[in-house]
Protein backbone atom coordinates (compact mmCIF):
# COMPACT_ATOMS: atom_id res chain seq x y z
CA UNK A 1 0.00 0.00 0.00
CA UNK A 2 1.78 2.91 -0.83
CA UNK A 3 1.57 6.58 0.98
CA UNK A 4 -0.55 9.48 -0.09
CA UNK A 5 1.22 13.07 -0.48
CA UNK A 6 0.16 16.60 0.28
CA UNK A 7 1.49 19.65 -0.72
CA UNK A 8 2.35 22.40 1.10
CA UNK A 9 4.56 25.60 1.06
CA UNK A 10 5.73 25.18 4.26
CA UNK A 11 5.10 22.42 6.82
CA UNK A 12 5.50 22.72 10.85
CA UNK A 13 5.84 19.48 13.15
CA UNK A 14 4.55 20.13 16.39
CA UNK A 15 1.47 22.48 17.44
CA UNK A 16 3.06 23.98 20.53
CA UNK A 17 3.97 27.78 20.76
CA UNK A 18 6.38 27.88 18.33
CA UNK A 19 4.89 26.34 16.05
CA UNK A 20 1.75 28.00 16.06
CA UNK A 21 2.92 31.21 16.42
CA UNK A 22 5.26 30.14 13.17
CA UNK A 23 1.60 29.44 11.46
CA UNK A 24 -0.18 32.45 12.26
CA UNK A 25 2.55 34.45 10.84
CA UNK A 26 2.87 33.22 7.81
CA UNK A 27 -0.43 33.19 7.49
CA UNK A 28 -0.72 37.06 8.54
CA UNK A 29 2.16 37.86 6.16
CA UNK A 30 -0.26 35.80 3.30
CA UNK A 31 -2.74 38.31 4.25
CA UNK A 32 -0.46 41.47 4.71
CA UNK A 33 0.97 40.80 0.93
CA UNK A 34 -1.75 39.18 -0.68
CA UNK A 35 0.56 36.63 -1.68
CA UNK A 36 -0.83 32.92 -0.69
CA UNK A 37 1.53 30.71 1.42
CA UNK A 38 0.18 27.37 2.45
CA UNK A 39 0.81 26.10 5.96
CA UNK A 40 0.24 22.52 7.57
CA UNK A 41 0.53 21.79 11.17
CA UNK A 42 0.87 18.19 12.35
CA UNK A 43 0.83 17.66 15.87
CA UNK A 44 1.50 14.00 17.75
CA UNK A 45 -1.00 14.66 20.88
CA UNK A 46 -4.59 13.53 20.31
CA UNK A 47 -5.72 17.25 20.18
CA UNK A 48 -3.82 20.74 20.19
CA UNK A 49 -2.74 21.19 23.90
CA UNK A 50 -2.88 17.33 24.55
CA UNK A 51 1.02 17.00 25.09
CA UNK A 52 1.22 20.76 26.69
CA UNK A 53 2.81 21.01 29.35
CA UNK A 54 4.73 24.25 31.53
CA UNK A 55 4.17 25.69 34.60
CA UNK A 56 3.36 28.35 33.64
CA UNK A 57 3.93 31.79 33.50
CA UNK A 58 4.00 33.82 30.65
CA UNK A 59 5.84 36.82 29.48
CA UNK A 60 3.68 38.43 26.63
CA UNK A 61 6.48 40.26 24.94
CA UNK A 62 6.28 38.02 21.91
CA UNK A 63 2.58 37.41 22.08
CA UNK A 64 1.75 41.22 21.64
CA UNK A 65 4.23 41.54 18.94
CA UNK A 66 2.19 38.65 17.36
CA UNK A 67 -1.24 39.78 18.22
CA UNK A 68 -1.35 43.14 19.81
CA UNK A 69 -5.38 42.67 20.15
CA UNK A 70 -4.96 38.98 22.15
CA UNK A 71 -7.27 40.16 24.69
CA UNK A 72 -10.24 41.44 22.39
CA UNK A 73 -9.71 38.28 21.18
CA UNK A 74 -10.35 35.72 24.12
CA UNK A 75 -6.22 34.98 24.67
CA UNK A 76 -6.28 32.72 28.23
CA UNK A 77 -5.14 35.44 29.78
CA UNK A 78 -6.80 35.68 33.08
CA UNK A 79 -4.94 35.40 35.95
CA UNK A 80 -2.14 38.53 35.79
CA UNK A 81 0.38 38.23 38.37
CA UNK A 82 -0.39 39.96 41.61
CA UNK A 83 2.20 38.80 44.17
CA UNK A 84 5.56 37.81 43.55
CA UNK A 85 7.41 35.19 46.37
CA UNK A 86 10.67 33.69 46.27
CA UNK A 87 11.12 31.32 49.26
CA UNK A 88 14.85 29.51 50.57
CA UNK A 89 13.33 26.30 52.22
CA UNK A 90 14.63 24.42 54.67
CA UNK A 91 13.02 21.04 56.25
CA UNK A 92 10.79 22.64 58.42
CA UNK A 93 10.57 26.16 57.57
CA UNK A 94 11.13 28.79 54.71
CA UNK A 95 13.02 32.51 54.62
CA UNK A 96 11.29 34.57 52.11
CA UNK A 97 14.07 36.92 50.13
CA UNK A 98 13.20 40.25 50.15
CA UNK A 99 11.79 41.06 46.11
CA UNK A 100 14.83 44.17 46.03
CA UNK A 101 17.33 41.49 46.46
CA UNK A 102 16.21 39.54 43.29
CA UNK A 103 17.56 40.07 39.71
CA UNK A 104 14.66 41.68 37.16
CA UNK A 105 14.61 38.26 35.72
CA UNK A 106 12.82 36.69 38.62
CA UNK A 107 10.18 39.87 38.99
CA UNK A 108 7.17 39.01 37.21
CA UNK A 109 5.18 42.28 37.04
CA UNK A 110 3.42 42.58 33.71
CA UNK A 111 3.16 38.40 33.26
CA UNK A 112 0.12 36.15 33.63
CA UNK A 113 -0.43 32.70 35.10
CA UNK A 114 -1.61 30.39 32.84
CA UNK A 115 -2.28 27.31 30.89
CA UNK A 116 -0.38 26.76 28.46
CA UNK A 117 -1.69 24.06 27.20
CA UNK A 118 -4.95 26.24 27.09
CA UNK A 119 -3.07 29.09 25.17
CA UNK A 120 -1.94 26.73 22.59
CA UNK A 121 -5.81 25.56 21.94
CA UNK A 122 -6.26 29.41 21.39
CA UNK A 123 -3.67 29.89 19.46
CA UNK A 124 -4.61 26.95 17.39
CA UNK A 125 -8.00 28.32 16.88
CA UNK A 126 -5.87 31.55 15.64
CA UNK A 127 -3.94 30.09 13.33
CA UNK A 128 -6.85 28.33 11.95
CA UNK A 129 -8.84 31.28 11.04
CA UNK A 130 -6.32 32.76 9.20
CA UNK A 131 -6.34 29.45 6.85
CA UNK A 132 -3.46 27.61 8.32
CA UNK A 133 -4.25 23.79 8.35
CA UNK A 134 -4.02 21.65 11.85
CA UNK A 135 -4.05 17.97 11.65
CA UNK A 136 -3.51 16.58 15.40
CA UNK A 137 -2.90 12.63 16.04
CA UNK A 138 -0.98 12.53 13.32
CA UNK A 139 3.10 12.00 14.59
CA UNK A 140 6.04 12.76 12.41
CA UNK A 141 8.21 9.64 12.22
CA UNK A 142 10.53 9.91 9.50
CA UNK A 143 12.19 13.13 7.69
CA UNK A 144 12.16 12.82 3.87
CA UNK A 145 14.84 13.97 1.67
CA UNK A 146 15.42 15.22 -1.80
CA UNK A 147 17.66 13.54 -3.87
CA UNK A 148 20.19 16.46 -3.21
CA UNK A 149 19.75 15.62 0.40
CA UNK A 150 17.69 18.63 1.66
CA UNK A 151 14.34 18.24 3.32
CA UNK A 152 11.77 17.41 1.71
CA UNK A 153 9.20 17.00 4.24
CA UNK A 154 7.93 14.06 6.80
CA UNK A 155 6.49 10.82 7.01
CA UNK A 156 3.61 9.85 9.79
CA UNK A 157 4.00 6.94 11.32
CA UNK A 158 2.28 3.83 9.90
CA UNK A 159 -0.91 3.18 12.22
CA UNK A 160 -2.61 -1.11 12.06
CA UNK A 161 1.02 -2.31 13.03
CA UNK A 162 0.49 -5.58 15.89
CA UNK A 163 2.91 -5.42 18.49
CA UNK A 164 4.60 -8.38 16.54
CA UNK A 165 5.41 -5.99 13.66
CA UNK A 166 2.43 -7.72 11.03
CA UNK A 167 0.17 -5.64 9.58
CA UNK A 168 -3.13 -5.77 10.82
CA UNK A 169 -6.85 -5.61 9.21
CA UNK A 170 -6.66 -1.56 10.36
CA UNK A 171 -3.16 -1.33 8.98
CA UNK A 172 -2.37 1.97 7.11
CA UNK A 173 1.00 2.97 5.97
CA UNK A 174 0.98 6.77 6.86
CA UNK A 175 0.98 10.24 4.89
CA UNK A 176 3.77 12.02 3.37
CA UNK A 177 3.93 15.62 3.83
CA UNK A 178 6.08 17.43 1.58
CA UNK A 179 6.91 21.49 1.81
CA UNK A 180 9.60 23.94 0.87
CA UNK A 181 10.29 23.99 4.40
CA UNK A 182 9.63 22.07 7.07
CA UNK A 183 9.76 23.53 10.46
CA UNK A 184 10.60 21.31 13.20
CA UNK A 185 9.03 22.73 16.92
CA UNK A 186 8.40 19.26 19.06
CA UNK A 187 9.55 20.71 22.03
CA UNK A 188 12.03 19.42 24.24
CA UNK A 189 14.11 16.63 23.04
CA UNK A 190 11.92 16.31 19.95
CA UNK A 191 12.81 12.98 18.09
CA UNK A 192 13.13 14.08 14.57
CA UNK A 193 15.04 17.16 15.80
CA UNK A 194 17.60 15.44 17.33
CA UNK A 195 17.81 12.73 14.15
CA UNK A 196 18.14 16.27 11.89
CA UNK A 197 21.03 17.71 14.13
CA UNK A 198 23.09 14.56 13.98
CA UNK A 199 22.37 14.41 10.26
CA UNK A 200 23.63 17.63 9.59
CA UNK A 201 26.08 17.74 12.43
CA UNK A 202 24.10 20.80 13.89
CA UNK A 203 25.68 20.77 17.42
CA UNK A 204 29.54 20.32 16.23
CA UNK A 205 29.80 24.10 17.35
CA UNK A 206 27.81 24.56 20.58
CA UNK A 207 27.88 23.08 23.93
CA UNK A 208 25.88 19.53 24.87
CA UNK A 209 22.21 20.68 25.91
CA UNK A 210 21.34 20.41 29.39
CA UNK A 211 18.25 19.24 31.08
CA UNK A 212 16.01 19.15 34.11
CA UNK A 213 12.45 17.39 34.01
CA UNK A 214 9.57 19.62 35.40
CA UNK A 215 6.87 17.84 36.97
CA UNK A 216 3.50 19.36 37.44
CA UNK A 217 0.04 18.87 39.49
CA UNK A 218 -2.82 20.89 39.17
CA UNK A 219 -5.23 21.14 42.04
CA UNK A 220 -8.71 22.67 42.98
CA UNK A 221 -8.07 24.42 46.68
CA UNK A 222 -10.51 25.92 48.96
CA UNK A 223 -11.51 29.41 48.60
CA UNK A 224 -9.98 30.95 51.31
CA UNK A 225 -6.66 29.41 50.03
CA UNK A 226 -6.77 30.61 47.21
CA UNK A 227 -4.91 34.21 46.13
CA UNK A 228 -5.60 34.73 42.36
CA UNK A 229 -2.13 36.16 40.62
CA UNK A 230 0.13 34.66 43.15
CA UNK A 231 3.46 33.07 42.06
CA UNK A 232 5.73 31.37 44.74
CA UNK A 233 9.20 30.26 43.57
CA UNK A 234 11.96 28.26 46.02
CA UNK A 235 15.09 26.36 46.31
CA UNK A 236 16.33 24.44 49.64
CA UNK A 237 14.84 21.30 50.91
CA UNK A 238 14.17 18.89 50.34
CA UNK A 239 17.20 18.86 47.39
CA UNK A 240 20.58 18.56 48.97
CA UNK A 241 22.74 21.61 47.89
CA UNK A 242 24.84 19.95 44.70
CA UNK A 243 21.42 19.46 43.24
CA UNK A 244 20.14 22.27 41.17
CA UNK A 245 16.25 22.81 41.11
CA UNK A 246 13.39 23.83 43.35
CA UNK A 247 9.64 24.41 43.41
CA UNK A 248 6.91 26.75 41.97
CA UNK A 249 3.41 27.42 43.29
CA UNK A 250 0.74 29.74 40.68
CA UNK A 251 -2.29 30.24 41.68
CA UNK A 252 -4.47 30.47 38.41
CA UNK A 253 -8.43 31.18 38.14
CA UNK A 254 -11.53 29.32 39.43
CA UNK A 255 -9.56 27.99 42.64
CA UNK A 256 -6.89 25.96 41.17
CA UNK A 257 -2.96 25.93 41.81
CA UNK A 258 -0.43 25.02 39.64
CA UNK A 259 2.00 23.15 42.32
CA UNK A 260 5.45 21.89 40.66
CA UNK A 261 8.61 20.67 41.18
CA UNK A 262 12.19 21.20 38.67
CA UNK A 263 15.22 18.98 39.29
CA UNK A 264 18.20 19.66 36.57
CA UNK A 265 19.11 16.44 35.13
CA UNK A 266 22.77 16.53 35.98
CA UNK A 267 22.09 15.53 39.34
CA UNK A 268 25.00 13.27 40.49
CA UNK A 269 23.23 10.66 42.73
CA UNK A 270 21.81 7.26 41.34
CA UNK A 271 19.72 7.36 44.07
CA UNK A 272 17.53 10.27 43.55
CA UNK A 273 13.77 10.22 42.35
CA UNK A 274 12.94 13.56 40.67
CA UNK A 275 8.99 12.58 41.13
CA UNK A 276 9.43 11.40 44.82
CA UNK A 277 11.52 14.80 45.63
CA UNK A 278 8.21 16.53 44.47
CA UNK A 279 6.10 14.33 46.36
CA UNK A 280 8.11 15.28 49.03
CA UNK A 281 8.28 19.20 48.73
CA UNK A 282 4.24 19.08 48.93
CA UNK A 283 4.73 17.99 52.65
CA UNK A 284 6.52 21.12 53.63
CA UNK A 285 4.66 23.91 55.90
CA UNK A 286 4.46 26.48 53.54
CA UNK A 287 3.04 24.49 50.85
CA UNK A 288 1.05 21.64 52.43
CA UNK A 289 -1.69 23.84 53.91
CA UNK A 290 -2.65 25.66 50.61
CA UNK A 291 -3.23 22.10 49.17
CA UNK A 292 -4.96 20.28 52.30
CA UNK A 293 -8.79 19.87 51.32
CA UNK A 294 -8.40 20.50 47.92
CA UNK A 295 -8.01 17.50 45.39
CA UNK A 296 -5.37 17.29 42.28
CA UNK A 297 -7.01 17.03 39.39
CA UNK A 298 -3.97 16.21 36.70
CA UNK A 299 -0.54 15.51 36.83
CA UNK A 300 2.29 15.45 34.44
CA UNK A 301 5.98 15.57 33.58
CA UNK A 302 8.21 16.91 30.49
CA UNK A 303 12.06 17.88 30.21
CA UNK A 304 13.27 21.26 29.78
CA UNK A 305 16.23 22.80 28.20
CA UNK A 306 18.60 24.55 30.44
CA UNK A 307 21.54 24.73 28.18
CA UNK A 308 20.81 28.77 26.98
CA UNK A 309 22.73 30.46 24.39
CA UNK A 310 25.66 28.17 24.27
CA UNK A 311 23.52 25.18 24.06
CA UNK A 312 21.65 26.53 20.88
CA UNK A 313 22.37 24.54 18.03
CA UNK A 314 22.95 25.80 14.31
CA UNK A 315 19.13 26.30 13.81
CA UNK A 316 18.77 25.88 9.42
CA UNK A 317 18.95 22.81 7.20
CA UNK A 318 18.73 22.42 3.82
CA UNK A 319 15.29 22.48 3.06
CA UNK A 320 14.24 23.59 7.28
CA UNK A 321 14.58 24.95 10.68
CA UNK A 322 14.46 23.73 13.89
CA UNK A 323 11.90 26.22 16.16
CA UNK A 324 11.23 26.71 19.69
CA UNK A 325 12.67 24.06 22.53
CA UNK A 326 13.62 21.91 19.59
CA UNK A 327 16.38 24.45 19.83
CA UNK A 328 16.95 25.29 23.38
CA UNK A 329 15.34 28.94 23.79
CA UNK A 330 14.38 28.81 27.61
CA UNK A 331 15.42 31.56 29.76
CA UNK A 332 16.34 29.48 33.05
CA UNK A 333 16.38 32.06 35.74
CA UNK A 334 13.08 33.76 34.08
CA UNK A 335 11.81 29.97 34.79
CA UNK A 336 10.16 31.18 31.47
CA UNK A 337 10.66 29.51 27.69
CA UNK A 338 7.06 30.18 25.71
CA UNK A 339 8.42 33.93 25.02
CA UNK A 340 11.34 32.66 23.72
CA UNK A 341 9.61 29.42 21.45
CA UNK A 342 7.04 31.83 20.18
CA UNK A 343 9.29 34.76 18.96
CA UNK A 344 12.25 31.95 17.33
CA UNK A 345 8.82 30.61 15.80
CA UNK A 346 7.91 34.02 14.16
CA UNK A 347 11.39 34.62 13.23
CA UNK A 348 11.82 31.65 11.34
CA UNK A 349 8.36 32.31 10.14
CA UNK A 350 9.06 35.53 8.05
CA UNK A 351 12.29 33.62 6.72
CA UNK A 352 10.46 31.02 5.32
CA UNK A 353 7.66 33.66 3.88
CA UNK A 354 9.94 35.60 2.05
CA UNK A 355 11.83 32.58 0.48
CA UNK A 356 8.59 31.52 -0.80
CA UNK A 357 7.36 34.83 -1.92
CA UNK A 358 10.89 34.90 -3.79
CA UNK A 359 10.26 31.56 -5.31
CA UNK A 360 12.69 29.63 -3.62
CA UNK A 361 11.56 25.99 -3.90
CA UNK A 362 13.40 25.21 -0.52
CA UNK A 363 16.43 23.17 -1.39
CA UNK A 364 18.51 26.10 0.51
CA UNK A 365 18.80 27.26 4.48
CA UNK A 366 16.79 29.76 5.36
CA UNK A 367 19.86 32.04 6.70
CA UNK A 368 17.54 35.07 7.11
CA UNK A 369 16.03 33.12 10.53
CA UNK A 370 19.53 32.76 12.86
CA UNK A 371 20.76 36.02 11.11
CA UNK A 372 17.71 37.60 12.65
CA UNK A 373 17.80 36.03 15.76
CA UNK A 374 20.79 37.50 16.68
CA UNK A 375 19.45 41.16 15.92
CA UNK A 376 16.94 39.80 18.07
CA UNK A 377 15.92 40.93 21.71
CA UNK A 378 15.35 36.88 22.43
CA UNK A 379 19.59 36.31 21.50
CA UNK A 380 20.35 39.70 23.83
CA UNK A 381 18.55 38.45 26.56
CA UNK A 382 20.27 35.17 26.30
CA UNK A 383 23.43 36.26 26.14
CA UNK A 384 22.86 38.38 28.89
CA UNK A 385 22.00 35.02 31.27
CA UNK A 386 24.41 32.46 29.64
CA UNK A 387 26.28 31.78 32.88
CA UNK A 388 23.95 31.37 35.18
CA UNK A 389 23.05 27.85 34.93
CA UNK A 390 26.43 26.72 34.84
CA UNK A 391 27.85 28.53 37.45
CA UNK A 392 26.03 25.93 39.82
CA UNK A 393 28.28 23.39 38.81
CA UNK A 394 29.24 24.80 42.21
CA UNK A 395 26.74 24.09 44.30
CA UNK A 396 23.64 26.01 45.64
CA UNK A 397 24.96 28.93 47.44
CA UNK A 398 27.87 29.71 45.36
CA UNK A 399 26.21 29.30 42.03
CA UNK A 400 23.71 31.87 43.59
CA UNK A 401 26.01 34.54 44.40
CA UNK A 402 27.62 34.32 41.36
CA UNK A 403 24.67 33.80 39.30
CA UNK A 404 23.45 37.25 40.86
CA UNK A 405 26.63 38.85 40.26
CA UNK A 406 26.08 37.85 36.33
CA UNK A 407 22.57 39.08 35.92
CA UNK A 408 22.87 42.48 37.97
CA UNK A 409 26.04 43.15 35.37
CA UNK A 410 23.57 41.71 32.61
CA UNK A 411 26.17 39.46 31.49
CA UNK A 412 28.61 41.73 30.22
CA UNK A 413 31.88 39.31 32.22
CA UNK A 414 34.05 38.39 28.75
CA UNK A 415 33.98 34.90 29.17
CA UNK A 416 31.17 32.10 28.73
CA UNK A 417 30.64 29.28 30.90
CA UNK A 418 30.36 25.70 29.50
CA UNK A 419 28.13 22.40 30.09
CA UNK A 420 28.47 18.96 30.21
CA UNK A 421 26.28 15.99 29.00
CA UNK A 422 23.59 14.83 31.75
CA UNK A 423 24.30 11.30 31.17
CA UNK A 424 27.56 11.96 32.13
CA UNK A 425 27.11 12.95 35.33
CA UNK A 426 26.06 10.02 37.70
CA UNK A 427 28.44 8.90 40.39
CA UNK A 428 28.44 5.25 40.90
CA UNK A 429 26.29 3.52 43.73
CA UNK A 430 28.75 2.76 45.74
CA UNK A 431 29.87 5.82 46.21
CA UNK A 432 26.51 7.65 46.95
CA UNK A 433 23.63 8.01 49.74
CA UNK A 434 20.72 6.00 49.73
CA UNK A 435 17.62 8.28 49.91
CA UNK A 436 14.37 6.88 51.90
CA UNK A 437 11.53 8.47 50.47
CA UNK A 438 8.20 8.44 52.44
CA UNK A 439 5.50 6.38 51.47
CA UNK A 440 2.48 8.30 49.90
CA UNK A 441 -0.35 9.29 51.98
CA UNK A 442 -2.95 9.19 49.18
CA UNK A 443 -4.16 12.88 50.15
CA UNK A 444 -1.28 15.11 49.65
CA UNK A 445 1.27 12.52 48.21
CA UNK A 446 0.74 9.86 45.69
CA UNK A 447 2.32 6.93 43.90
CA UNK A 448 3.27 7.01 40.04
CA UNK A 449 0.48 4.79 38.47
CA UNK A 450 -2.12 6.64 40.76
CA UNK A 451 -0.37 9.84 39.00
CA UNK A 452 -0.16 8.48 35.70
CA UNK A 453 -3.46 7.72 35.45
CA UNK A 454 -4.63 11.38 36.89
CA UNK A 455 -2.41 12.64 33.89
CA UNK A 456 -5.18 10.82 31.06
CA UNK A 457 -2.18 8.90 29.38
CA UNK A 458 -3.40 5.90 26.96
CA UNK A 459 -1.53 4.33 23.79
CA UNK A 460 -3.06 1.22 21.84
CA UNK A 461 -1.84 -1.95 23.04
CA UNK A 462 -1.17 -4.08 19.92
CA UNK A 463 1.47 -1.57 18.36
CA UNK A 464 5.17 -1.72 18.51
CA UNK A 465 6.55 -1.00 21.65
CA UNK A 466 8.07 2.82 21.27
CA UNK A 467 10.29 2.23 23.82
CA UNK A 468 13.16 0.04 23.29
CA UNK A 469 17.04 -0.75 23.89
CA UNK A 470 19.79 -0.94 21.88
CA UNK A 471 21.68 -3.63 23.98
CA UNK A 472 18.74 -5.72 26.02
CA UNK A 473 21.30 -6.80 28.52
CA UNK A 474 22.81 -3.28 29.38
CA UNK A 475 20.13 -2.11 32.15
CA UNK A 476 21.06 -5.55 34.41
CA UNK A 477 24.47 -6.32 33.36
CA UNK A 478 25.79 -3.13 33.36
CA UNK A 479 23.25 -0.34 35.11
CA UNK A 480 22.36 -2.43 37.88
CA UNK A 481 25.79 -3.27 39.57
CA UNK A 482 27.10 0.35 38.93
CA UNK A 483 24.49 2.80 39.24
CA UNK A 484 21.21 0.35 41.04
CA UNK A 485 19.42 1.06 37.70
CA UNK A 486 18.47 4.43 37.76
CA UNK A 487 15.64 4.23 35.24
CA UNK A 488 13.34 2.93 38.05
CA UNK A 489 13.73 6.38 39.72
CA UNK A 490 14.47 8.98 37.07
CA UNK A 491 11.46 8.17 35.18
CA UNK A 492 8.20 9.84 36.53
CA UNK A 493 5.64 7.24 35.16
CA UNK A 494 6.52 3.38 36.35
CA UNK A 495 7.95 2.74 32.75
CA UNK A 496 10.59 0.65 33.64
CA UNK A 497 11.02 -1.79 36.76
CA UNK A 498 13.59 -4.07 37.81
CA UNK A 499 11.39 -6.86 38.72
CA UNK A 500 12.58 -10.20 40.91
CA UNK A 501 11.89 -13.49 41.84
CA UNK A 502 10.56 -13.95 45.53
CA UNK A 503 14.08 -14.55 47.20
CA UNK A 504 15.54 -11.41 45.59
CA UNK A 505 17.32 -13.26 42.82
CA UNK A 506 17.02 -13.16 38.95
CA UNK A 507 16.62 -9.43 38.47
CA UNK A 508 14.43 -8.54 35.21
CA UNK A 509 14.47 -4.91 33.27
CA UNK A 510 10.54 -4.35 32.44
CA UNK A 511 9.42 -1.49 30.22
CA UNK A 512 6.12 -0.62 30.66
CA UNK A 513 5.64 1.50 27.72
CA UNK A 514 1.90 2.03 28.22
CA UNK A 515 2.54 4.01 30.85
CA UNK A 516 4.65 6.70 29.37
CA UNK A 517 4.22 10.34 29.31
CA UNK A 518 6.37 11.54 26.65
CA UNK A 519 8.36 13.68 29.29
CA UNK A 520 11.65 12.03 27.52
CA UNK A 521 13.66 12.10 30.65
CA UNK A 522 14.85 8.46 29.53
CA UNK A 523 16.24 9.31 26.11
CA UNK A 524 18.35 12.33 27.97
CA UNK A 525 19.61 10.41 31.74
CA UNK A 526 20.15 6.73 30.97
CA UNK A 527 24.14 6.59 31.46
CA UNK A 528 24.70 4.17 28.30
CA UNK A 529 22.49 6.11 26.06
CA UNK A 530 21.11 2.76 25.53
CA UNK A 531 17.01 3.51 25.73
CA UNK A 532 15.79 4.55 21.95
CA UNK A 533 12.42 6.46 22.15
CA UNK A 534 10.40 6.47 18.93
CA UNK A 535 7.22 8.23 18.51
CA UNK A 536 4.02 5.71 18.96
CA UNK A 537 1.14 6.00 17.16
CA UNK A 538 -0.41 9.58 16.49
CA UNK A 539 -2.96 10.35 19.90
CA UNK A 540 -1.21 8.13 21.93
CA UNK A 541 0.50 9.13 25.41
CA UNK A 542 -1.29 11.72 28.13
CA UNK A 543 -3.99 13.70 27.22
CA UNK A 544 -3.48 16.63 29.66
CA UNK A 545 -6.83 18.73 29.69
CA UNK A 546 -5.71 22.13 30.93
CA UNK A 547 -1.89 22.13 31.55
Amino acid sequence: MERESMEYDVLIVGAGPAGLSAAIRIRQLSQETGHDVSVCVIEKGSEVGAHILSGAVLEPRALNELMPDWADKGAPLNAPVTRDEFLILSETGARKMPNWMLPPESHNHGNYAISLGNLCRWLGEQAEALGAEIYPGFAAAEVLYHDDGSVRGVATGEMGISKEGEKTANYDPGMELHAKYTLVGEGCRGSLAERLMKTFALRQDCDPQTYGIGLKELWEVQPEKHEKGLVQHGVGWPLDAETYGGFFLYHLEDNQVAVGFVVALDYKNPYLSPFDEFQRVKTHPRIRPVLEGGRRISYGARALNEGGLQSIPKLTFPGGAIIGCSAGFLNVPKIKGTHGAMKSGMLAAEAAFNAVKDGSEGHDELRAYPDAFRQSWLYDELKAVRNVRPAFRWGRWAGMAYSGIEMYLRGKLPWTLHHHKDHESLRKAADSKPIQYPKPDGVITFDRLSSVFVSNTNHEENQPAHLTLKDASVPIAHNLPLYEEPAQRYCPAAVYEVVRDDDGSNPRFVINAQNCVHCKTCDIKDPTQNIVWTVPEGGGGPNYPNM
